[in-house]
């Protein structure tokens, strides 16, 4: 048990910690609106995917099982929704001084889960490999170890965001900044396209 759960916790900080969705919206985030004003934004996609990892391990994996049609559709909408997200991204004008503009509040982070593909493949292969039990304190066992390690690992991201916004403070290399996160967030679409 002890083997299977460092395995887990190990398997959650890869997944946590590498380039995907959240992580490059959160350092985007935090280089336009700074670590505090963030925070929403990351404990929204924490609990987000906690609650996510937990559906999955109640049953909402078999539905996709049982109806291939709604993995289509997940797709589809996942692959719409970020590019939508890639094209705010890339025409996003620089923070107003008079704290204009807004990152994502916590309800809009944690509903982006949902259409989130690296979000979906990590929570399916937790409950499928690591669910010590097909119980539901053996699934929330696995959410809470994945979002305990979550948390800290998409927090390090808008660090790296809020210390990457003393280069970016000129128009130009602000707008770079956007437009390669814009481009990166389209890149990793390409397993769930291809």
């Amino acid at each position: 048990m002890t083997d299977l759960l460092l395995s887990l916790a190990a398997f959650a900080l890869v997944t946590s910690i590498t380039p995907g969705p959240n992580n490059l919206m959160l350092m985007t985030s935090g280089a336009n609106f700074g670590f505090r004003r963030t925070l929403p934004h990351m404990l929204g996609v924490g609990l987000g995917f906690v609650l996510m990892v937990f559906l999955v391990g109640m049953g909402l994996a078999g539905a996709f099982q049982a109806m291939p049609v709604l993995d289509t559709m997940l797709t589809v909408a996942s692959v719409l929704y970020m590019t939508w997200l890639a094209w705010k991204f890339a025409h996003a004008a620089a923070p107003r001084t008079d704290g204009g503009g807004r990152p994502m509040t916590f309800l809009q982070a944690a509903a982006f889960q949902w259409v989130n593909p690296k979000a979906w493949a990590m929570a399916m292969t937790a409950v499928t490999l690591y669910a010590p039990s097909d119980t539901a304190l053996g699934i929330l066992v696995v959410a809470v170890i994945f979002g305990s390690i979550n948390l800290p690992s998409v927090s390090a991201w808008c660090l790296l965001g809020v210390e990457m916004k003393r280069f970016l403070t000129d128009q130009r290399r602000l707008t770079a900044f956007n437009w390669t996160m814009a481009a990166l967030l389209l890149l990793s679409l390409a397993p769930v396209v291809i």
